[in-house]
């Protein structure tokens, strides 16, 4: 593996960071020169590559290995590359995919994020991941934009809903439970963006629109360049709903896999990215409608 000398880092009198070394690094395994597998120079070497103390280095490591890049990580041996979380070869659970490759997605100077699913509890929560590093000063886009469809209020959904119908006449408590919730995760996941337009000055637009139907997969779209999809596995379960325990039909979004599709993987997939931005963006613009929360 041939390593170049980051000649910025020593010219002049200002040393770098461990986030700066970090990020560099993390340069270098997204453009390819860094695989799975491979692994790192010593710490003497990327000292010596970067002008600084191994101090810095081995801090330098450490911010790798709490991103999940680095396996192998011990004293006197250098780290390898991880394999990447949320690759096409091992898809994951959606709950465990999405935060790395939104934390990959907001290191763009611009972010775009596209999303149609059941409901946004799996977005609010990997997005917790790059508003760490935003507000860790580890990334810094300077604008973000955000857009999610979500099934209207007004429709019966396909799922979640009781086994049985109700004969009562009451509001179904299933269909209620699930509408409380998306109103919640809207309002949680609109405020924890925008916040970071008072806190560090970045341009946030959060946009949402409702769907007349049930998404039956849920589909991420990252800066036009990834897809990342996941299938809806419809199940018949038990759950305390009310005063009372209700059998439903139900999918549990967050442990589906989740499958990612790239543009710089090659024609099929990024045709697959293309077809699939251009689906999300015909609905935006034409048969959804402005979202509501009760």
């Amino acid at each position: 593996m041939v390593v170049t000398q980051e000649n910025g880092a020593v010219n002049g009198d200002r040393r770098r960071s461990p986030q700066e070394i970090a990020e560099a690094l993390r340069d270098r395994i997204r453009g390819g020169d860094l695989k799975a597998g491979d692994r790192l120079p010593t710490q003497a070497e990327l000292a010596e590559q970067f002008g600084v103390e191994r101090g810095t280095v081995r801090q330098a490591l450490r911010v790798l290995q709490e991103d999940g890049l680095l396996s192998n990580v011990s004293k006197g041996s250098p780290p390898r590359i991880a394999k990447a979380s949320g690759s096409p070869e091992a898809p994951q659970p959606t709950m465990v995919g999405l935060a790395p490759r939104l934390a990959e997605a907001f290191a763009s100077p611009h972010v775009r994020v596209d999303a149609a699913c059941l409901t946004a509890e799996t977005l609010m929560l990997a997005l917790a991941e790059p508003v760490r590093l935003i507000h860790e000063g580890r990334i810094r886009p300077q604008s973000i934009d955000v857009r999610i469809l979500l099934p209207s209020r007004e429709i019966n959904l396909a799922f979640p809903v009781p086994v049985e119908s109700r004969e009562d006449g009451d509001p179904d408590p299933v269909h209620r439970r699930w509408l409380a919730q998306r109103d919640a995760q809207v309002q949680v996941l609109r405020h924890n963006l925008r916040s970071l337009r008072a806190s560090h000055g970045i341009e946030v637009r959060v946009s949402f629109r409702a769907l007349p139907f049930t998404p039956p997969v849920k589909l991420y779209l990252l800066n036009e360049a990834e897809a990342l999809i996941a299938y809806y596995m419809v199940t018949k379960r038990e759950e305390e709903v009310g005063s009372g325990m209700l059998e439903m039909y139900d999918a549990l979004g967050g442990k589906s896999l989740l499958f990612s599709f790239e543009k710089r993987a090659g024609q099929r997939d990024a045709a697959f990215v293309e077809e699939s931005q251009k689906w999300f963006n015909a609905l935006w613009e034409t048969i959804t409608t402005d979202l509501t929360l009760s």
